[in-house]
Parts: structure tokens; sequence; C-alpha cells
């Protein structure tokens, strides 16, 4: 075998390392196809690359099954294609990942008016640019498209002082693990009352989100505080820290000063 192919076949080994698994996940038949249609068609794509299903690993065939490998089959009922679900299909469509809020929907005001038009999952989300949740979601302009925004905002209130919390553990965390502290136990209480939170606007009852908003703030207190200890625990170790190289310095001083003196007695 020549060099030049042997290099050849190196550059190329190390290109293809350097691309992100992800890269080749994303790249299914679906989107291969659909980038190439016009109008509509290639909307999805575009509208997916943007989103947060795209973000952790969501794909094409995760919501509406078929063959991803498999240009042919890909929309085969045979490989479970199932498609895009009618209006009134969408939560359950939905729910089959998001457990937690299709419940919830289903028991509030939206979920029961459903077969009336009522609000569901795409209405609110969009349906292929789906964005991280957030506050931002409840708004004037969006809420107003289908009745007056008093109730909403209500709710939106309620929810302003559990996010504020949400948003600093995460970075409390986020420092601590950087730190090199274990943090496991507290990320799994913040992620399960995350999940909590995030499902609880879903019922649309404004009492019911101030209550559940305040059992998610009474665990997310419990993490504060632990982090407040581990705080503390730092905060003795560099208190230590400091006394021992001040020791050190104070030693090394000393030990100089004896040494000149011994050297000027000796001289």
């Amino acid at each position: 075998m020549s060099r030049v192919v042997i290099w050849s076949f190196l550059v190329v080994s190390l290109a293809l390392l350097s691309i992100p698994a992800s890269s080749f996940a994303d790249e299914t038949v679906c989107l291969q196809c659909h980038a190439g249609l016009s109008g509509h068609l290639s909307a999805p794509v575009a509208d997916w690359q943007a989103s947060v299903h795209a973000e952790n690993g969501i794909s094409c065939h995760d919501c509406h099954g078929g063959d991803p490998t498999d240009m042919a089959m890909a929309m085969s009922p045979d490989r479970g294609f199932i498609g895009a679900p009618e209006y009134e299909g969408v939560p359950e469509f939905c729910g089959r990942c998001h457990v937690g809020v299709f419940d919830a929907y289903s028991a509030g005001a939206h979920g029961q008016a459903l077969e009336e038009g009522g609000a569901q999952c795409v209405v609110c989300h969009g349906n292929h640019a789906i964005q991280r949740a957030s506050l931002d979601l409840i708004n004037e302009e969006d809420c107003s498209r289908c009745h007056t925004y008093e109730r909403a905002a209500l709710i939106r209130l309620a929810m302003v002082e559990t996010d504020t919390m949400i948003k600093d553990v995460e970075h409390d965390l986020d420092r601590l693990y950087r730190l090199g502290f274990a943090v496991d136990e507290m990320e799994g209480t913040l992620f399960n009352q995350r999940n909590i939170f995030h499902r609880t606007f879903h019922g649309v009852d404004v009492e019911r989100v101030r209550k559940e908003t305040g059992g998610v703030q009474a665990e997310l207190s419990k993490v504060k505080s632990e982090v407040a200890e581990v705080d503390n625990t730092l905060g003795k170790r560099k208190l230590w820290g400091s006394v021992v190289i001040s020791l050190f310095i104070l030693a090394g001083v000393i030990f100089l000063l004896v040494r000149k003196a011994y050297e000027e007695e000796g001289g």
C-alpha cells in the first residue's frame, strides 16, 4: 500500500473521528428526503434542527416511527410508522414520552375541552421547532389567541419565584460539580422537582399551581441547605489552608532570620 493511500486513510479517519456522534444519528433518511423537498415539506428539517428535541438526540422516528435507515421502508407501517396524529390525538402522541405532563393536561381545563377545540401541545409549543420549556411560553400574545390573559398571568406569577429557585440551584450544583464535589443525589432531587414544576402549569388551575409550586420550593430549599453545608465546609477548608500556608511562610521567614543571624555571627 502506497504512502499516499495510507496518509489519505489516516486523514479521512481523523476527520470522521472529529465529527460528533450525534451528527451521524441526526442524518436519518427522513432528514435527507425532506431537506430535498420544497415548501412546507422541507420546513420541518430546519425547525427540528433548532429544537430542544434535536439538542437531546430525539429525531423524527422517535416521534413518528418508521425506519430511519431505509429510504424505501421509512414510512412503512410494518416498520412502526405512525405519521402525524389528528388534532385530538396530539396530547396522547406527545404523552408517550411526557407522561406526567399528559396526565396534568388531561385533568386540566385545556384537556377537558379538547374535543371542543381546546388547546393542545402544538398550539402552545409548536410541533417541530419545540423550544426548552420556560415561563416565556406563558405570555399575553400567545394566550390571548384563545382567551383573556388574566388567569394565565396569575399562574405565571405563582411560578416565577419557583422558576428563579430552580435556576439558582442549577447554578449552585454546577459550581460545586466544577469544584469536584459529588452532587449526584442533589441533581436527582433537582431533576424530579423540575419535572413536577414543568407539568404544574398544564393543569391551568391557579390554586393547584400555588400549592404544587409550594411543595417544589420546599424540596428545593432542602437542596439549598445541603449546598450551604458544602459551602461552609469549603470555607473552613480555605480558612485552614490559609492558616497552614501562613505558618509555612512564617516558618520560612524565621528560618531566614536565624540563618542570617548565624552567618553574621560566624562572619
